[in-house]
């Protein structure tokens, strides 16, 4: 599911000497490299060496850009349709819910995250061209990260990126930083308006659990589930009695200058049957790797999860019958709209997991750059707990999921006439009441 970018490197380009420390190559390295990420291009008589990691989708092609104390951060979106209504306020909309400082529970970093549109639309329309989408950071501070420049913060990526590329931007956490998902939240603003014009498909996510508090099973109805009920407190739980005891739980770690993690709750409505591909693109597949993408995730289920294995088989089977519309459907949904990988018309909903937030303000046990043992008092402004804000970032990659699956979909099985006995439109049914024989 996730793409590449190339650059390209001339055969012919001098050959100079530079320390093996910077981790520089020359034009005699690349023989060295994998297979995997470097080919010689016959035509051009140059090698390409794929840059991976930041772009997804095949159809529905998404780039982000920046990192959290640089200039900024965005996204360019490529193979949107045309004739899309898209506006920098249908996106802002998200933007305002994934930004910093909105709450106290929330980072204090102060940041509006105000969008600018910089290609792809003209007049209030796509134009299926590239969009490109900006946002620029005007609240860093900088002096705040003196310390991790030469100290790991632990379970933090810091030592990860040190180990992968030798160097890494210190402020901010640079690419791991959530800051990042800005450009995910824009590009998925743009996903939820197609798949909602198109098929109306809705895209929710909440928070379902804070620390210990757990909101139990069958509390939320999803079938009339409402950003408005989601969007009430600034936990953003549907039950109001849970959110004020998760507010109340992460407030208890936040005075402290500790951290807490949850679980993010996600389904998707009236999603066309068919989306996904038997094997390696199994529609949970994809979702889980996208989720899975999200900065602090620790896990990922759907429908029955873990919890499906305590049951028979007899007891986790989801029966068919057919509706007063005529349609095939499942009397529960224990498989979360989704069977061998691919959509079959109900619910899907997925849980995923949010461990808490590795920089937190107490003293912990770390290691230098240059491997002395040391203790550290991280400073900067974090997250006591994660989740209120990932909601929307959930929300943009499962929609980035599903509307290039729809795009893969309408293109390989939608070409031709439709099976009527057994296919349906793509597109939002029109249903009306049908005599059915039980």
């Amino acid at each position: 599911m996730a793409s590449s970018l190339c650059s390209r490197i001339s055969l012919s380009a001098p050959r100079t000497a530079e320390p093996s420390n910077l981790g520089f190559f020359r034009s005699s390295d690349l023989h060295k490299l994998s297979p995997s990420i470097a080919r010689f291009n016959r035509s051009s008589r140059k090698f390409e060496v794929q840059a991976v990691g930041s772009t997804f989708g095949n159809y529905f092609r998404v780039t982000t850009y920046g990192e959290s104390h640089g200039g900024g951060v965005g996204c360019i979106v490529d193979g949107c349709p045309p004739r899309i209504p898209i506006s920098e306020a249908d996106i802002q909309a998200d933007l305002d819910r994934r930004r910093p400082g909105q709450s106290r529970i929330t980072t204090p970093r102060k940041e509006t995250d105000t969008c600018k549109i910089y290609s792809g639309v003209s007049e209030g329309i796509t134009t299926g061209t590239p969009i490109h989408i900006s946002v620029p950071n005007t609240d860093q501070r900088g002096h705040d990260y003196s310390e991790m420049s030469i100290a790991y913060r632990p379970s933090h990526a810091d030592a990860t990126y040190d180990f992968k590329y030798g160097v890494r931007s210190v402020q901010g956490g640079g690419r791991s930083s959530a800051r990042e998902t800005i450009g995910r939240v824009a590009a998925g603003a743009i996903a939820k308006t197609i798949l909602k014009s198109f098929s109306g498909t809705e895209v929710l996510a909440y928070v379902s659990q804070a620390h210990k508090v757990v909101l139990p099973e069958g509390i939320v109805d999803h079938h009339s589930l409402t950003l408005e009920e989601i969007e009430k407190n600034i936990a953003r739980c549907p039950d109001p009695e849970y959110a004020e005891m998760m507010i109340a739980a992460i407030d208890a770690v936040r005075v402290r200058g500790d951290s807490v993690g949850g679980v993010v709750t996600c389904i998707a409505r009236n999603v066309p049957r068919g989306l996904g591909s038997p094997v390696f693109d199994k529609l949970e597949a994809e979702l889980a790797k996208a989720c899975m993408s999200l900065p602090a995730t620790k896990g990922f289920e759907f429908g029955s999860g873990f919890a499906g294995t305590l049951l028979a088989g007899s007891e986790h089977n989801d029966e068919f019958y057919t509706d007063e519309h005529g349609r095939i459907r499942t009397r529960t949904n224990r498989s979360g709209g989704i069977q061998g990988g691919i959509s079959n018309g109900e619910i899907i909903n997925m849980r995923i997991a949010f461990k808490p937030t590795s920089t937190i303000g107490r003293k912990q046990n770390t290691v230098t750059r240059d491997k002395h043992e040391i203790e550290l008092i991280a400073r900067g402004r974090h997250d006591p707990c994660v989740v209120p804000r990932a909601v929307p970032m959930v929300e943009a990659m499962v929609a980035l999921v599903l509307v290039d699956q729809l795009m893969a979909q309408f293109s390989q099985c939608h070409m031709f006439p439709l099976n009527q006995d057994l296919q349906e439109p793509l597109k939002a049914p029109k249903l009306e009441p049908t005599d059915v024989t039980v």
